[in-house]
């Protein structure tokens, strides 16, 4: 069922939702706060951007051209309407395409900034698949893998260019290695943790196109307080 809410913790961005299927999460909150926009940014591009979150939330910290790719016509739908409602169609061009056909239809080096909340599950004899094939395809690496996403990367970014990925942290080597192996050094990485006593369950990383070596861990972030609130960092995400 289709529904119009107010984005979290933003009292000024109403999204798009369909509650039958998979919805945004913190992590696309996470996402855009962590991305470091200099003056010299002006092209950024969101990779599966689902209902458009990740972009909309960056519109409120750049007038850099933004461009949204998702594959899924109908979730491609709700990101336009989500589009309309915050009146952004002339700071984000939406694309229904697949992002490996996209990638080869544009010319190199062309992005400042390429952000993406990817599938977090790579598929195996033993795999959950949902019935539901919006969750497959946003929980499972059907339509595009690691590699796939950082040979994009290599292709579009320009050189110096950043890449932003949120993340499961079991999955960590496994990132830097699909960067390295494309020409992105990794440079940023902050582990998000539920609260103090439990283990991180999410990573923010930062990789730059031909970037020199060295890699810098920062402090962790915590999403809930000892009062089960959320936490004054996470607070200062939100307008």
């Amino acid at each position: 069922m289709k529904t119009l809410n107010y984005l979290l913790g933003y009292d000024n961005i109403k999204i798009y939702q369909d509650s039958e299927w998979f919805k945004f999460s913190l992590d696309s909150i996470l996402l855009p706060n962590f991305v470091r926009i200099k003056p010299t940014v002006r092209t950024i591009l969101d990779i599966g951007t689902g209902n458009a979150v990740i972009p909309i939330i960056l519109s409120t910290k750049t007038s850099a051209k933004i461009t949204a790719v998702e594959i899924q016509k109908d979730v491609f739908d709700l990101a336009k309407d989500s589009l309309n409602i915050n009146n952004l169609n002339n700071n984000i061009d939406l694309i229904n395409m697949d992002i490996k056909d996209f990638s080869k239809n544009q010319e190199s080096d062309i992005y400042d900034v390429i952000t993406c909340n990817p599938p977090y599950f790579k598929i195996s004899d033993t795999s959950y698949m949902n019935e539901d094939v919006h969750k497959q395809i946003a929980r499972h690496e059907i339509m595009l893998t690691l590699e796939d996403l950082m040979m994009v990367g290599k292709k579009l970014l320009k050189n110096g260019g950043s890449i932003y990925l949120v993340h499961r942290p079991e999955r960590l080597l496994e990132i830097t290695e699909a960067m390295r192996k494309n020409n992105i050094e990794p440079k940023r990485i902050k582990f998000v943790y539920p609260s103090k006593e439990k283990d991180s369950n999410i990573i923010l990383i930062e990789g730059i196109k031909n970037g020199s070596i060295g890699l810098k861990i920062e402090n962790p972030l915590y999403v809930y307080d000892d009062e089960k609130n959320y936490t004054k960092e996470i607070m200062n995400y939100f307008n």
